[in-house]
């Protein structure tokens, strides 16, 4: 009996919509459907790893190399304090990180996420997250 896949790997393999600002052949980022912040982007290796710890180490390093990509593109897109990044992985079984422009600790409070956000809202932060990549020499797809 196959496993059933992750809403990630739906995502990923364009099953379920997302908002994509990162594709790579090891990774995927998206804005989240329930963000902490604007901008507040999830960052998944395709392969589904249910813990962070039991990434394969190469995979693990690819990932932190985007994070500080997309960090440093949040920064620009949103000027926040820091953008912090968070790797939770309780609510789904596939490792994904979480990078979030943050002005205090209190901006990573799982309790303030927007369960609804609005579509503008989200097509705005898309927006100004490629054009900061773009900016930076980096197309959505590398």
């Amino acid at each position: 009996m196959r496993a059933m896949t992750t809403i990630f790997t739906q995502i990923i393999n364009g099953e379920e919509p997302a908002r994509f600002v990162w594709r790579d052949n090891r990774c995927v980022a998206f804005l989240s459907a329930r963000p902490l912040r604007p901008g507040h982007t999830l960052l998944v290796p395709i392969v589904e790893v249910d813990n962070w710890i039991d990434l394969d180490p190469a995979i693990a390093q690819h990932l932190m190399s985007v994070a500080q990509t997309l960090g440093r593109a949040l920064q620009v897109a949103f000027n926040p304090r820091k953008v912090g990044l968070l790797i939770g992985g309780l609510d789904v079984p596939h490792v994904h990180i979480h990078l979030v422009p943050v002005e205090t600790v209190h901006d990573l409070d799982y309790d303030r996420q927007v369960t609804d956000p609005d579509d503008e809202d989200l097509d705005a932060a898309l927006g100004q997250i490629r054009e900061a990549l773009r900016t930076a020499g980096y197309p959505l797809s590398t």
